[in-house]
């Protein structure tokens, strides 16, 4: 299904900010937003809605629409949310996992592996745990996921433009996959919360003032 004018404007603006062109706090105005996409105001107006649920914008009284902000309790926030709804995924997608799914698995974490940008190492980071969980066959909560995987993505970009970037290891996703392979579902679902809560500590470590550069490890 082709995309919508306001899916159009949600996916570029979503970019921007993930990618940090636009910075926590930045305003954005729907006829600034229009003219550019040389659109109406009623698909910029959703594009809008769509970026709020995706936790990318919030709407202050009295200052209107603005980039979300990016400290450390909206971090923990999604730390906290993705950890309960992607282990749920998890424990629902483990038991209808095939030959089939482990080869996406196993495609995305080589991905990961060959990669020389932040940009491609992210894309397989995104790659990976969707390819992880979508067996549950839950299409609402994937959605869900995408959306918190995109802040996620947004926190990663943050933490790599503070501490430079070098390849993060696989190594977390790894043992994910090997549990999973087993058929050892608590374990795969234990790792993986672990997993997930390591990036508010990664986050905590970049930020403190003198860290040293530091390899960002895939979350």
């Amino acid at each position: 299904m082709a995309e919508t004018v306001a899916e159009r404007i949600a996916r570029i603006i979503g970019e921007r900010i993930v990618a940090g062109e636009l910075a926590a706090g930045t305003p954005l105005r729907q006829d600034h937003i229009a003219e550019e996409f040389d659109a109406s105001h009623v698909p910029a107006r959703e594009a809008f809605q769509l970026l709020r649920a995706r936790g990318l914008l919030v709407n202050e009284p009295r200052r209107g629409m603005r980039v979300a902000p990016l400290d450390q309790a909206s971090i923990r926030e999604t730390v906290e949310i993705r950890a309960a709804l992607e282990t749920l995924a998890l424990r629902l997608a483990a038991s209808r996992m095939n030959a089939a799914a482990f080869e996406r698995i196993e495609l995305a974490l080589a991905a990961g592996d060959q990669a020389t940008t932040i940009v491609e190492w992210e894309q397989a980071n995104r790659t990976f745990h969707r390819e992880l969980v979508s067996p549950c066959r839950m299409p609402r909560l994937l959605s869900m996921l995408d959306d918190l995987q995109l802040v996620n993505s947004r926190i990663i970009f943050s933490a790599t433009r503070s501490a430079g970037w070098r390849p993060g290891s696989s190594h977390a996703h790894r043992q994910i996959v090997d549990a999973l392979k087993k058929r050892d579902t608590h374990s795969a679902v234990s790792l993986l919360d672990a997993h997930i809560r390591g990036l508010e500590r990664t986050t905590n470590d970049v930020r403190a003032p003198g860290s040293p550069s530091k390899t960002i490890p895939q979350v």
